[in-house]
């Protein structure tokens, strides 16, 4: 399941079916299962966030928060997999400032974010190629 967390305005029905859409597709073809929320957040929260849990001055695009880097609370396991926040500011002027729609902007955010959650990371060459490659070939899939 996909939940999302609505804190900017801005959001439409289209936009939100394809945040959904974007993470199914990542679930599926990296062979998971299991769920997610996304947070809709402006510059100036995302701008917070970044300042708070990475120590970077300075407002981003995409953060994710996987469940399994949090505290290992005793209890019933879940499928939970963790949090995104994505700037809806910042996808817009990505989208214009690469020339596509916001549409595939939020896809590729959302992507992204995804593939945190589920262990990928693009810290060395080799992973950021892994990575990219499951990036383009979500949003191929997803015509986009």
């Amino acid at each position: 399941m996909v939940e999302i967390l609505e804190r900017t305005d801005g959001m439409t029905d289209e936009l939100r079916q394809t945040i959904v859409a974007a993470a199914e597709a990542a679930l599926r073809n990296c062979g998971h299962d299991g769920d997610i929320t996304v947070a809709i957040v402006d510059n100036a929260e995302i701008h917070r966030m970044n300042l708070c849990y990475r120590d970077k001055d300075s407002a981003t695009d995409v953060l994710s928060f996987p469940a399994l880097e949090g505290f290992d609370m005793p209890g019933v396991p879940d499928k939970f997999l963790g949090d995104i926040a994505i700037s809806l500011e910042r996808a817009k002027e990505q989208a214009d400032e690469y020339g596509h729609s916001l549409i595939r902007e939020l896809a590729f955010l959302t992507i992204h974010g995804s593939l945190h959650l589920m262990g990928y990371d693009h810290m060395t060459s080799e992973d950021e190629e892994e990575m990219f490659e499951l990036q383009r070939e979500i949003l191929k899939e997803m015509r986009l």
